[in-house]
């Protein structure tokens, strides 16, 4: 398949120009104009690129690419290593951070509800990131739904605030969400899940009453690209594998 061909699929796709975010969505450094294999796989980390390389890819795709707002644009250090892999070896980076949280089947938040059972019903914060539903089982704790994530992400959860809360209404967003907890409350919410936690969040939890889950920022967003592997698979009859590197967070 040519990239431009592949480009323009995945920019429409996951409606790369639709949401604002905080780092360029989609074809973030050019290879070969050829693509036949895809890596995919969570961050453009330099493991997963010398896979790619040593696999004789074409083209590498993750949720968290090269490039972010703020960042230093000098290419030093891990970013000249990184980006040496890739143009020594002509291979094509593609990197969607926002589109591939929100795509309604394909995208991290709603392949975690599939894995996890919940049932999205409705969105909530910024940009429509958040997703609000009913937990897999009815009259399910929090220490329930924290025991089901640990089984199915294969780590430990932190749940902080009431685990013994009956779960009518649960909310997540994958990744470092942890600051729509508020709004995940207002939204009715009787839990609210993210990847990561910080200080707030603990104080926030004990005194709404909503308890929070972090289960993990990678842990949480492994399924947005492997749902892309599967897409590219089936879709386009593109070589397409999904490799997950360790990650503990």
């Amino acid at each position: 398949m040519q990239l431009v061909e592949l480009r323009k699929h995945l920019d429409s796709l996951l409606e790369a120009s639709r949401l604002k975010d905080y780092c360029p969505n989609g074809l973030q450094v050019e290879g070969r104009p050829e693509v036949a294999r895809v890596l995919c796989g969570v961050t453009a980390s330099q493991a997963l690129l010398d896979r790619a390389a040593a696999g004789g890819h074409d083209a590498v795709f993750v949720h968290h690419g090269l490039f972010w707002k703020g960042d230093d644009g000098r290419v030093t250090g891990f970013r000249r290593n990184r980006l040496r892999t890739l143009l020594s070896q002509d291979i094509s980076l593609f990197a969607y951070h926002l589109p591939l949280d929100v795509h309604p089947e394909l995208g991290n938040n709603a392949q975690l509800a599939q894995l996890m059972g919940w049932q999205g019903e409705g969105r909530f914060a910024d940009q429509d990131l958040g997703w609000i539903g009913q937990p897999a089982r009815e009259g399910e704790s929090a220490h329930a739904i924290a025991d089901a994530l640990a089984a199915a992400l294969g780590r430990a959860p932190l749940l902080v605030g009431d685990g013994d809360r009956v779960v009518r209404r649960i909310a997540w967003c994958t990744g470092g969400a942890q600051g729509y907890f508020e709004q995940a409350i207002l939204a009715g919410a009787d839990l609210y899940v993210s990847g990561e936690i910080s200080e707030p969040t603990v104080h926030l939890a004990r005194e709404s009453g909503v308890p929070y889950i972090a289960a993990g920022h990678h842990a949480t967003e492994r399924y947005g690209a492997r749902a892309i592997a599967r897409h590219l698979r089936e879709v386009l009859s593109i070589e397409a594998e999904f490799i997950d590197l360790d990650n503990p967070v």
